[in-house]
C-alpha cells in the first residue's frame, strides 16, 4: 500500500497535482484541507464563531465523507474560517483518525501537516510551493470563476494572513518534512509540475523496492 504525502502553501497547485497523481497511480485521493474546510462551513452554517474551540470540536466529531462533496467549501469564506478552525487543538486531533484511517489502505492525501504528523512513515513525501503573488492570481481567478466579488489586492493578503497563521500555529505548523522533495511551482504548468513529481516519485518507490 503506497502512500503520497503531499504538503504545500495554499494555492501552490498541491491539490491538483494530487488529483493527477492519485489518477495516474491509481490511488485513492484525499484533500484534508475539505476536513477542515467541512468543520468551517458546519460551524458558519450554526452561526457559531471559528475562533470557539468547543463549537469547531463538536462540528468536527460530527464531519462524514459525504460532506467533502459540498462545492460550497471552495468558497473564500468558508477558506479564511478553516484556516482560523485549523489551529484548535482538539479540532486536529477529532480529524487525525479520520486521515490516518484513510491512509492506512493506501493513497494520495494532501494538506498542511502530512509529512509531518498525519504520515510521518509515508513512503514519498513532496512539498509544493510558489511565489505568493503567483499564488493570489491562481485563487483570484478561481474566486471570480465561483462568482466572488473580490480584488486580487484582497486576495494576497488574506493568503499572507494565512500564510502566517499556517506557519506559526503552535500544533502542527505549516513547514516540510526533513526527507520532503521540494517542487517550486511558481513558473511551472500543471503539466510540468506533475512530470516533476512523477520523475520523483518513481525514482523513491525504485530506491525502496530495490531494498526490499
Amino acid at each position: 500500500m503506497t502512500v503520497i504525502a503531499i504538503d504545500g502553501t495554499f494555492a501552490s497547485g498541491k491539490g491538483t497535482l494530487a488529483r493527477k497523481l492519485s489518477e495516474h497511480y491509481n490511488l485513492p485521493h484525499l484533500d484534508t484541507g475539505k476536513l477542515y474546510r467541512a468543520v468551517a462551513k458546519l460551524v458558519l452554517d450554526r452561526k457559531q464563531d471559528p475562533a470557539d474551540a468547543k463549537a469547531c470540536t463538536e462540528a468536527a466529531q460530527n464531519i462524514s465523507a459525504a460532506m467533502l462533496d459540498d462545492v460550497a467549501l471552495k468558497s473564500g469564506p468558508v477558506g479564511a474560517a478553516a484556516s482560523k478552525v485549523a489551529i484548535h487543538p482538539p479540532v486536529r486531533a477529532a480529524l487525525l483518525e479520520f486521515q490516518r484511517n484513510f491512509a492506512s489502505k493506501g493513497g494520495v492525501l494532501d494538506g498542511r501537516d502530512i509529512g509531518t504528523v498525519i504520515c510521518p512513515d509515508a513512503d514519498v513525501k513532496l512539498y509544493i510551493n510558489a511565489d505568493p503573488k503567483q499564488r493570489a492570481q491562481r485563487r483570484h481567478a478561481e474566486l471570480i470563476g465561483y462568482g466572488e466579488d473580490i480584488s486580487l489586492k484582497t486576495v494576497l493578503e488574506q493568503l499572507k494572513e494565512r500564510d502566517h497563521r499556517d506557519a506559526n500555529r503552535p500544533i502542527a505548523p505549516l513547514r516540510p518534512a526533513a526527507d520532503a522533495h521540494l517542487i517550486d511551482t511558481t513558473n511551472l504548468s500543471i503539466e510540468r509540475a506533475f512530470g516533476a513529481a512523477v520523475t520523483i516519485i518513481d525514482a523513491v518507490l525504485a530506491v525502496k523496492s530495490a531494498k526490499t
